[in-house]
């Protein structure tokens, strides 16, 4: 408990327990997520009751925060930016949330699942120094449990990051089949969870095409995270991918700011996550980001360009906006 390698990596409800495995900073820094795809699987996991983490649990915790995002908006790079030995830690998308996400929408209690989540974000909490902070960023099939973490965590403080929805529809559609497939299941998930109320029968959605499936999910996020930002306007700021991208480390610098980090300019521009590839690991070509945009529009401009235009309209009359208020930076006029 003491030790931060340590990672609290699932949560088995049947028998009240964690599942720990032994996981270095640089081994996470060198993975895009905490799952066992990245990490390998972990044959003998560490098992520990919960009501043992907890008697075990330091009284002292490291202030936590967190970045929510709503997929494809360049969240791992900036998680990576953040975690800076010394003053974070970052934690991307650790299995342990989705096992939070999995037994609530088998309808666990909520008392008792909110008493499991308060002892798994104390558990994902841990730093590796002490005067470290530790920021999570959950995978988006979290996001509608962001308000509850949040509650359980009073003095968090949380950064919201997300694709315009043109580009977030020009991602889905260049990844292909998988990622279509991707969207739709997410979607069955949020309505699963009532995250989605946009007025739309279920059966509406065997109707609408993978892109209008995919901008659905897009608006459904949009309005959870305009709630929460109605919610604690004075805890959380946002960020946009395009903003995000054009300027890195001033976004970067923003976000430690508002996370009431310590934050070094000269550390984050010359931090390794810049110019490489946060899935792959593989080095940026100039202009790379560009060309994939570019040939995604050419293949699939009209059918964006069609959904984009259905989704506004659907938007309005639900009253989400496009563009999040409350900007790490202002616009550029």
């Amino acid at each position: 408990m003491s030790d931060a390698e340590w990672l609290a990596h699932r949560y088995d409800p049947g028998h009240d327990a964690f599942h720990f495995r032994r996981v270095s900073r640089d081994r996470r820094a060198a993975v895009p997520f905490l799952t066992d795809l990245h990490l390998g699987e972990e044959n003998a996991p560490a098992i520990l009751r919960r009501s043992d983490c907890r008697a075990a649990a330091s009284d002292a915790r490291a202030p936590l925060h967190f970045l929510f995002h709503s997929a494809y908006c360049a969240s791992t790079m900036l998680a990576q930016l953040l975690d800076q030995p010394g003053v974070a830690t970052s934690l991307s998308e650790p299995v342990l949330l989705n096992d939070m996400v999995g037994w609530r929408r088998r309808g666990a209690a909520l008392g008792d699942h909110a008493r499991a989540m308060d002892d798994a974000l104390a558990l994902l909490g841990r730093s590796f120094a002490p005067a470290e902070a530790v920021v999570i960023k959950p995978s988006n099939v979290f996001n509608p449990l962001a308000r509850g973490a949040m509650t359980l965590r009073p003095d968090s403080r949380a950064i919201l990051l997300y694709a315009p929805l043109r580009t977030f529809l020009l991602s889905v559609a260049r990844k292909g089949l998988w990622c279509r497939l991707w969207c739709r299941e997410l979607l069955e998930g949020y309505l699963a969870d009532g995250f989605v109320q946009l007025g739309f029968e279920p059966r509406d959605y065997f109707r609408q095409s993978d892109l209008q499936v995919a901008a659905i999910g897009w608006l459904a996020q949009q309005q959870a995270f305009a709630a929460l930002l109605a919610w604690a306007p004075d805890r959380i700021a946002t960020i946009d991918s395009e903003t995000l991208t054009r300027d890195l480390v001033a976004v970067a610098a923003a976000a430690m700011e508002h996370l009431r980090l310590t934050a070094d300019p000269k550390k984050l521009a010359a931090h390794p996550a810049i110019g490489r590839n946060s899935k792959s690991g593989s080095d940026f070509a100039p202009g790379e980001r560009q060309r994939d945009m570019a040939a995604a529009e050419a293949s699939y401009g009209e059918e964006i360009e069609q959904v984009v235009g259905w989704a506004e309209v659907v938007g309005e009359q639900a009253g989400i906006p496009l563009t999040l208020s409350q900007p790490l930076l202002p616009p550029k006029r």
